[in-house]
């Protein structure tokens, strides 16, 4: 059996979980000790996040003809690859909280929803909102003028009783 062969069902998982992504962060693991390399992989898994380590050449070969080709200059020494499948901006939130404690881990760039972001960029990222979060701070700030219009009209009301 050739070594194309036995590549080709990596480079095939690659490109299913790059067709249902909507984000990719690539990091550069090298330093993180094996208990913190667990608790990452539990924190991204809660998450909803995707996290692997694959060779470079063959997440290069995955990657032809769709969005995340924009990463192929980051693919430089060991990287590890967080895809968002639910939420877009997940893996950098989930990673950038996890760096603050493992300092070994660092971005090496991103590709959300077709855009690419370099090291700043994934920083940016990291500190957007979730979208169930963002979802509650848009009801929040709806529901604040109703109740406020309710208030008013019930004083209005008790004045005109009184």
């Amino acid at each position: 059996m050739a070594k194309v062969e036995l590549k080709q069902p990596i480079v095939d998982e690659i490109r299913g979980h790059v067709e249902k992504a909507s984000s990719a962060v690539l990091v550069d693991y090298r330093g993180l000790t094996v208990e913190q390399d667990t608790q990452l992989r539990k924190a991204l898994r809660e998450a909803g996040v995707v996290y692997k380590v694959y060779k470079n050449t063959l997440m290069k070969r995955a990657f032809e003809g769709t969005d995340f080709s924009q990463l192929d200059d980051q693919l430089d020494g060991p990287s590890a690859i967080a895809f968002g499948m639910e939420d877009a901006t997940a893996p950098a939130r989930v990673l950038n909280k996890f760096m603050k404690d493992a300092p070994a881990l660092e971005f090496k760039g991103a590709v959300v929803e077709g855009t690419f972001y370099d090291v700043e960029g994934c920083k940016v990222l990291a500190n957007i909102p979730g979208r169930d979060e963002l979802i509650s701070k848009l009801l929040g700030s709806l529901q604040s003028p109703i109740t406020n219009l309710a208030r008013v009209l019930n004083q209005i009301a008790e004045q005109k009783e009184a």
